[in-house]
């Protein structure tokens, strides 16, 4: 909670203190100013938000109806946006994070420009990401204080007392962010480096996924392949001392698994007992028994059981997994990252199918009962044809009439009215909360929702500006709307600061200050 008046009086002591260092410093002019700058350093904002976090991780162990949720941003500008839009609409930024996602990094990014989601784009950028977010949310901070300030010094009695209590109980746009480190760009002490960059620029909250990192691919493409355990868990270890030597004692590790899609591994695990960790993660291999006289130049062997077995090994040199074991492999996975260190688990999944998930869940809460889960509603998946599948499958075997249907062709707009069609839309509309309450799902985000939204609200202005409306397709689209909907930033300069660079001219130079908020700022026009 912010004091504004308590800060004011620590500042008349420090002036009064050496009145000649002090002597052109208005106290009230310092207090605003140290008010609109909350947070000092990524560390600051590292250990405010780990604490936010841990708060609705032990909410949502009490009430799954407390889930929390994000969206992707790519740029600070987006992030800022998003939050002052939740702010606007629902009062409150509670339980509403920033997810970083390194799909958006190597896509929108790099200096290499656009690439895949294969851990090319340069490490710092996703550090400087997390740097820029903030940036911009504490700007939000400072530009909302700072026409709370405004609005005090115009405001008398009961009025000003009001405003008063609006800055003493000011919530702050600063929330956690969840922070992709993909597979950790390297070895552990690679992983170490870069998490330790990531909470210096403010993460409370690195995900870390079990993926080779030379090789790393997207979730939702072919082709991934993940280490054995052990090697999972040292970065997990790396990113744990990361967050201890900047004294972010609570820092949050999201684990995440990519096993029910990946299908090979580079590396046979190390194993020295039967049952141990590595020959747990050997038993999935896709392996034959051979003899004598069934062994080629060349072949790897391993003892495993006491038989010599061979494993399934690819010209690439990858080992394949036995197939149906993908989702052995990620309760496995999930169970013993959650007891080695990680606070929550993410499993990558090819569909959002709440039953999958659950399932999954149900076998690891068997060991882990307070396990939680970070779930992507991933913009890959076709969120209509999955839930009208799923609806068309389920009346299928409730024994109701589907001929009026095709089920490969559901995506056809001629369903959208239909009931098949409305009980979908439903099904997603409640996805969240039903998964929140019966798969474990504690935080929900859209890994890259505001890469889709640019692309499609420029493709709206585009056709209609460089069409036959002309202006009136950027007026009528845009501005009109903005200007309806109480969109702030309809005041570009003051969303980019112009007022606040106007309030500390004032405080710098007093009555002569050349300000550019009088009245030839065409701004007022709004």
């Amino acid at each position: 909670m912010l004091d504004y008046k308590k800060t004011i009086e620590e500042l008349n002591k420090l002036k009064n203190s050496d009145e000649k260092l002090f002597k052109n410093i208005n106290s009230e002019s310092a207090a605003r100013m140290k008010m609109q700058n909350r947070f000092q350093t990524g560390v600051d904002i590292a250990k405010y938000t780990a604490a936010i976090m841990r708060e609705d991780m032990d909410a949502y162990d009490k009430d799954s109806s407390l889930y929390t949720q994000s969206l992707g941003c790519w740029h600070g500008f987006i992030g800022q946006q998003k939050m002052i839009s939740i702010k606007k609409h629902f009062g409150t930024n509670k339980r509403n994070y920033l997810y970083l996602s390194g799909w958006m990094v190597a896509a929108l990014r790099s200096e290499f420009g656009p690439l895949p989601d294969q851990s090319m784009h340069e490490k710092t950028s996703v550090a400087s990401l997390i740097a820029e977010l903030y940036t911009f949310l504490r700007q939000a901070d400072a530009r909302e204080l700072g026409g709370l300030f405004r609005e005090l010094d115009q405001s008398e009695g009961a009025a000003k007392d009001a405003v008063q209590e609006k800055i003493d109980n000011f919530q702050t746009h600063v929330v956690p962010i969840i922070a992709d480190i993909d597979a950790g760009f390297g070895n552990e002490e690679a992983t170490y480096l870069m998490a330790k960059q990531m909470i210096e620029a403010g993460a409370c909250c690195i995900q870390i996924e079990n993926q080779v990192s030379d090789e790393k691919q997207c979730g939702h493409q072919d082709g991934k392949v993940t280490v054995p355990h052990s090697d999972f868990l040292a970065k997990i270890n790396a990113v744990r001392y990361a967050f201890l030597e900047l004294g972010v004692d609570d820092g949050v590790i999201v684990a995440r698994t990519d096993s029910l899609g990946a299908g090979l591994t580079k590396q046979i695990a190390i194993t020295e007992k039967v049952g141990d960790l590595g020959d747990q993660y050997n038993s999935f291999l896709d392996l034959e028994e051979v003899t004598d006289s069934d062994m080629n130049h060349g072949d790897v062997l391993i003892n495993h059981h006491g038989k010599v077995v061979r494993p399934k090994r690819l010209p690439s040199n990858l080992y394949r997994f036995r197939e149906g074991t993908g989702e052995a492999r990620c309760i496995l996975d999930s169970i013993t990252s959650l007891q080695n260190g990680a606070d929550l688990i993410w499993i990558e999944t090819e569909k959002p199918h709440i039953g999958q998930i659950g399932a999954m869940m149900d076998e690891i809460k068997k060991v882990v009962p307070n396990a939680k889960l970070v779930y992507n509603n991933s913009p890959s998946f076709n969120w209509t044809l999955n839930f009208r599948q799923q609806v068309f499958d389920k009346m299928t075997e409730n024994g109701t009439d589907t001929s009026s249907y095709e089920r490969e062709a559901l995506m056809d707009e001629k369903y959208d009215d239909t009931d098949l069609g409305k009980e979908a839309d439903e099904r997603i509309r409640t996805f969240q909360a039903d998964a929140a309450k019966e798969a474990g799902i504690f935080h929900h985000l859209i890994t890259l929702p505001t890469y889709h939204t640019a692309a499609l609200s420029t493709d709206n202005l585009a056709k209609e500006y460089f069409g036959d409306k002309g202006m009136l397709g950027y007026v009528q689209g845009v501005q009109r709307k903005e200007i309806r909907e109480g969109i702030a930033c309809v005041k570009h300069q003051n969303m980019a600061g112009s007022d606040m660079g106007d309030d500390h001219k004032e405080y710098f130079a007093g009555d002569a200050a050349l300000k550019a908020s009088g009245e030839d700022n065409t701004m007022n026009q709004f």
